[in-house]
């Protein structure tokens, strides 16, 4: 199936719906399945990467409202997959509002699911792109308070926008919109631990027309750059306040190539 359906171009493969797949989905087109399923050859251990990319997700979520935060803005949001981020927020503090931001159709087709708040909380949906910094935080302020700490969430997003395009300084016109006391939150992949796997799978994924810029454990550390890392600062994924009952990477060193991090803005 080729083209576009329902406004969603299937003739290529979307993150997003890729994502989908290795969770086990439905919401995802054969050229999803089919470049996940090359990618799957070259790294048998990414549905356990998209796993524990949701887990850190979910730690984070429950810390930061275990600090009192009671506002998010996650960007990236992908396809929905319970418990998602306001589900797990408003577990902790009911009277959480969260925004959601994606730009991809099929996460607007189930945008209900996004909307589920509790009657003390609010829970809101934007169709816009990363790329696109002031339309997002138009949106958002129309359900935030940015006079109060926000906690950005960026999970597993930024490695799909490159250097050229700027990944850095929207991070940096994001956090800028946010007063002193939010945070960020962020996933991101690396070549650190598999260089030429990387290598071979971010060449597949740009001849279909997806960017995949894996960074370095510095190069991710940029993006905290003036903020105050949370304990234990820049870690795999996976061990960045593990809890019982998470994925487990398993196999050979049992590292999964990413890094996780939360930071406070001063």
């Amino acid at each position: 199936m080729t083209g576009i359906e329902n406004g969603i171009d299937t003739s290529r493969p979307h993150p997003a719906r890729m994502y989908d797949w290795y969770l086990g989905g439905k919401d995802n087109y054969p050229v999803d399945e089919q470049m996940g399923r090359q990618m799957l050859a070259l790294e048998p251990r990414v549905p356990v990467m998209a796993k524990v990319n949701r887990a850190f997700m979910h730690r984070a979520t429950r810390w930061l409202a275990g600090q009192g935060v009671r506002q998010f803005l996650d960007i990236g949001t992908g396809i929905p997959t319970e418990p998602n981020l306001h589900q797990v927020a408003q577990s902790v503090a009911p009277d959480a509002r969260v925004v959601y931001c994606d730009n991809d159709p099929i996460v607007l087709a189930h945008a209900a699911a996004l909307l589920r708040s509790t009657p003390e909380g609010v829970t809101e949906y934007l169709q816009a792109d990363v790329r696109d910094p002031a339309t997002i935080m138009e949106g958002a302020r129309k359900v935030l308070d940015l006079g109060r700490p926000v906690a950005l969430s960026m999970i597993a997003l930024l490695h799909f926008i490159s250097d050229e395009d700027g990944a850095h300084e929207l991070v940096s016109r994001l956090l800028a919109e946010l007063p002193s006391g939010s945070y960020l939150m962020m996933t991101h992949a690396t070549s650190d631990f598999t260089p030429e796997k990387s290598e071979t799978a971010t060449a597949k994924l740009k001849g279909a027309g997806v960017t995949l810029a894996l960074r370095s454990r510095e190069e991710f550390a940029r993006f905290f750059d003036g903020l105050e890392l949370v304990d234990p600062g820049v870690e795999i994924v996976h061990k960045w306040h593990p809890e019982l009952g998470d994925p487990v990477p398993g196999q050979d060193d049992g590292v999964i190539p990413g890094y996780g991090a939360v930071a406070r803005k001063p």
